[in-house]
């Protein structure tokens, strides 16, 4: 009788072992895709557009379009060519029409002086920029004093809204910019950088007014 329950026992022990073999083992958990973001597409640049100040009697400047800030070696070197510069990018602003600010730079003197008469323009002018097949309409509310040996002073020039670093834009405006040698010498202020910049710039700032459509040539 001892034998028959020994021998019950070891075939329970065995069938249970058995039974433990067959389980299988749960399956490592699935590991979800990971997510990949493309990123954004870079902006487009700005494209190339003329520039017309009726009663500063400047029309049709060009105004070339290049990657960086005001007055900087490139831009000064498309000013050199008796053109503007505008600038955009980082340290730079938007294009025409854009909200933010449009900066647009040349010389007053050198270079056949493209700006010469901008110290003349008052609030209220108006300024046109023909981009293509679209002509925008500023009008000046202000005009403002740059100086290059103030990181302040050229930080509110550069604003995405003039003269208030760090606000942000809600519209469209323009900063067209040259330079204040004659006022800056008559003041005995001989100092400019290496591109030849005199310490002060003459800046007027504007806001669009209009957009309509570009009379077609001829």
């Amino acid at each position: 009788m001892l034998a028959g329950a020994v021998t019950a026992l070891l075939a329970a022990c065995t069938s249970s072992t058995a039974a433990g073999a067959a389980v299988p083992a749960s399956a490592p958990a699935a590991t979800p895709p990971s997510v990949v973001t493309p990123a954004a597409a870079p902006a487009p640049a700005p494209v190339g557009s003329t520039l017309s100040i009726p009663a500063a009697g400047i029309t049709g400047l060009r105004v070339v379009p290049y990657e960086g800030t005001t007055d900087d070696v490139a831009g000064t070197r498309i000013q050199d060519l008796g053109v503007a510069a505008s600038p955009y990018g980082k340290g730079g602003g938007v294009g025409p029409g854009q909200v933010g600010n449009f900066l647009v730079t040349a010389h007053r003197l050198s270079a056949g002086g493209p700006l010469g008469a901008l110290p003349t323009v008052g609030q209220g002018d108006t300024v046109l920029v023909t981009a293509g097949e679209v002509v925008y309409t500023y009008e000046i509310t202000a005009t403002r004093k740059t100086s290059f040996r103030s990181e302040r002073s050229l930080g509110e020039q550069r604003a995405a809204v003039p003269g208030a670093p760090g606000a942000a834009p809600t519209q469209a405006m323009i900063t067209i910019s040259t330079c204040a040698t004659p006022e800056d010498h008559a003041e005995g202020n001989f100092w400019h950088d290496a591109q030849g910049n005199p310490e002060h710039r003459i800046d007027k700032v504007g806001v669009l007014r209009k957009t309509s459509a570009a009379t077609p040539a001829g």
